[in-house]
């Protein structure tokens, strides 16, 4: 009895010690039991890059372009001290992380939150719940991600293997585009005549444009395999404007995983790729070394009525001779036939469509497809363009993008902000409209007027409303394919086809057992797209086009997700550090 009475003491104090390690560092305690904390630093500085024969200024992290890869482990919480020492406002988007009650790490500027403003920095603070593979980080304010971003690579939790042959190296694979101008520069100029930006002068790999340029030889990426390996490359499209077809000559790819989720294994030579989207493919090495090198070349598929960037970018994949020494290796190597792949016409709608369409879920035990079956909230959004009165522009009329005719304008306080502390009034109003104002032939001739309105309006869930929405192009100017990203969210693909949506006919012919989970979805050129999901993350969430110019000229909105009743179901109150406008 004795011996218990003085254990009393030391058992309480090791409990009280234990209860302030918890509330101290509560990482590391759930460390044991989860992921671990990472910390990452991202110094936002200017840097001189050359490109096409020509230095110029850039906005980097850390000096590097494309930016720093972040890696990560299911479960892991991430630190990202973003410091901003250049003149531009900067935030960072963290593309495709779910930010499960971290909405106020997002990134969106005026979105969920304001800028980060010169001289002042930010810590972005978010855990990586369900998801592994291959996403990417961006700037998310005017067209700084041009070149600011980076790859984002989150392995299974440790022990877990790939639902695929474990690979022998692992290599990121990221496209973007290369200006000679300013991009802040290019929009802005685009935004006071009207009219459509200038094209970009390059797409990189990898930050280099590759040897099919003027003056760029030397800027290629090279790619080294040895016979009978396999590699998994992480494709990432980061381009602002293109979506991108993407082969490798005499080879075939299987792809594994579209957005950091795992698909159907599935074998192919052309990979069509959109800003926004990642796909992680295999890519299995010939058993010989052969006597050639082979080009990695990605051009555009273009849909609209604009001029693109109509440019291959390459890199070259070389085997290593293993029986030859490093010097002879060198010089065959410089002498072996260089072999290009053949890539699909600029315009190229049915091999698109028949690439999309092999995408699908594992739907396994392991790794179910969790598909909304019945359906809370159902939306119709227009996606397309038209145009708005503009004193200063020629015909007094711009360019202008719009979802359901309503083309978003830019608050200037954030919305999550205004939401979280109930104050939307003279920020944003609650009355985004659930069909298009007026019906017409979507995809046939445009109707008369084509002026859009304009509005910072958004659409209020309930917490858990499971929604289902068709997104529609329109013939408006023309028809194009848009990218639609997502924020908070990943969706589930259910249907798409081309022509105007029937609701009577098409919902039949969904697929609810294994679509394709995206975050980042193309809407058909001249069709439509409908995809469900569960507002199960409280907060404010941007929906908009991955094409930059359309983002500009307003094709966004957000959603509004209402707190659950119960505490885990509740956006937490923003950081002392959340950058003020």
């Amino acid at each position: 009895m004795g011996s218990c009475a003085c254990k009393a003491p030391a058992f309480f104090k090791a409990l009280v010690i234990a209860l302030f390690a918890f509330w101290i560092f509560p990482e590391r305690v759930v460390a044991k039991h989860g992921g671990i904390t990472r910390h990452y630093k991202f110094d936002i500085k200017l840097q001189n890059v050359t490109r096409l024969c020509q230095t110029k200024s850039i906005v980097t992290v850390n000096g590097q372009f494309p930016g720093p890869r972040i890696i990560a482990r299911e479960g892991d919480r991430l630190l990202i001290k973003v410091a901003n020492h250049v003149q531009n406002n900067i935030t960072i988007h963290w593309h495709g992380i779910r930010q499960l009650r971290s909405g106020w790490a997002d990134g969106p500027a005026y979105i969920t939150q304001c800028p980060i403003q010169t001289g002042q920095s930010y810590v972005y603070n978010f855990t990586i719940t369900g998801q592994r593979g291959t996403l990417f980080w961006h700037a998310h304010i005017s067209w700084l991600r041009a070149t600011l971003y980076g790859p984002i690579v989150i392995l299974p939790k440790k022990g877990v293997p790939y639902p695929f042959p474990r690979p022998h190296k692992e290599v990121p694979i990221i496209f973007g585009e290369w200006w000679k101008a300013d991009t802040e520069t290019v929009i802005n100029q685009a935004t006071q005549t009207g009219g459509a930006p200038n094209n970009s002068d390059a797409f990189t790999i990898n930050g280099l444009p590759g040897p099919l340029y003027n003056c760029s030889g030397k800027d290629t990426f090279k790619l080294k395999v040895k016979p009978g390996r396999t590699y998994l490359l992480r494709l990432i499209n980061a381009a602002l404007n293109d979506e991108l077809f993407f082969s490798i000559a005499n080879h075939t790819l299987t792809v594994v995983e579209a957005d950091a989720i795992y698909v159907k294994p599935f074998k192919t030579n052309i990979v069509l790729i959109t800003p926004g989207q990642t796909t992680n493919v295999l890519l299995k090495a010939k058993a010989k070394a052969p006597n050639a090198t082979f080009l990695m070349a990605a051009r555009p598929y273009a849909t609209g009525p604009a001029s693109f960037d109509n440019t291959t970018t390459a890199a070259i994949l070389e085997y290593e001779h293993l029986s030859a020494s490093t010097s002879k290796n060198k010089n065959k190597n410089n002498k072996l036939p260089l072999l290009k792949p053949s890539l699909p016409v600029f315009n190229d709608t049915t091999l698109a469509t028949k690439f999309v369409s092999k995408i699908r879920s594992l739907a396994s035990a392991k790794f179910p497809a969790k598909v909304p079956q019945k359906v809370d909230r159902k939306f119709f959004f227009t996606v397309g363009l038209g145009i708005l009165p503009c004193a200063q522009c020629a015909n007094n009329t711009r360019v202008a993008a719009s979802i359901n005719n309503v083309s978003f304008v830019q608050p200037t306080t954030a919305l999550l902000q205004a939401h979280f502390f109930n104050k939307s009034k003279g920020v944003y109003t609650t009355d985004f409209p659930t069909n298009p104002p007026f019906k017409f032939n979507y995809t046939g001739t445009p109707p008369k007027n084509i002026m859009a309105t304009t509005g910072t309006k958004v659409v209020v869930l309930p917490f858990n409303a499971s929604v289902e929405l068709v997104l529609q192009d329109t013939s408006i100017i023309g028809a194009e394919s848009h990218p639609l990203h997502l924020h908070g969210f990943n969706f589930f693909v259910v249907g798409q086809g081309f022509g105007n949506f029937n609701s009577k006919k098409d919902p039949a012919k969904f697929n609810l057992i294994d679509p394709a989970e995206r975050n980042t979805v193309g809407v058909p050129s001249g069709g439509w797209v409908a995809i469900r999901f569960l507002a199960d993350n409280p907060g404010v969430w941007f929906m908009h086009c991955h094409l930059e110019v359309h983002t500009s000229w307003g094709l966004k909105m957000a959603w509004v997700v209402n707190d659950g009743k119960k505490p885990n179901q509740k956006l937490p109150p923003p950081p002392s550090d959340l950058p003020k406008c």
